[in-house]
């Protein structure tokens, strides 16, 4: 991880902005913090080389485009070991459905996030999981009934 980034009120105003419309203009979001374009402009671009912004995306809504079901799927596995972690990352790595995998603490090792177009295309994604990671002790899948709140915007620290 790298380290934490000072970031004043300015730079904390821009981000928001960023994070809810990356396509404006600068000179856009330089109004709207109370700048001129070019401290505007070297501020995002400071935010950017030190890794505070990884980078910029359009954000496509999934069901629009078939992948109606979201599934969180809890892995438990008997190996702990290079080989088998290697073994894993790769699996991962190679099924875009993925969106998210995080290691986790307490009873479950990892927790993936999956978007798929129903439960026949969650099982034929468990299916190559399964077949390509050896030592799975548990793989158990949950499947969002109604997404509530979804966003990729971090809050401002108060």
């Amino acid at each position: 991880m790298g380290d934490s980034v000072e970031l004043d009120s300015k730079d904390w105003a821009i981000l928001g902005i960023l994070q809810m419309d990356a396509s404006l203009p600068v000179q856009a979001i330089a109004e709207r913090v109370g700048l001129s374009s070019n401290p505007c402009w070297r501020r995002i671009k400071r935010m950017e080389d030190a890794g505070v912004i990884a980078r910029r995306v359009a954000l496509v809504d999934a069901a629009r485009v078939g992948f109606k079901t979201t599934v969180f799927v809890a892995i438990r596995t008997a190996r702990h070991d290079a080989e088998w972690l290697t073994a894993f990352h790769e699996a991962i790595a190679g099924i875009d459905e993925i969106s998210e995998c995080h290691r986790m603490a307490g009873d479950i090792d990892y927790m993936l996030k999956l978007r798929v177009r129903d439960i026949a295309d969650y099982d034929r994604i468990y299916q190559r999981l399964i077949r390509r990671v050896p030592g799975l002790a548990d793989v158990t899948a949950s499947f969002s009934m109604e997404e509530m709140k979804s966003t990729t915007a971090l809050p401002r620290p108060g």
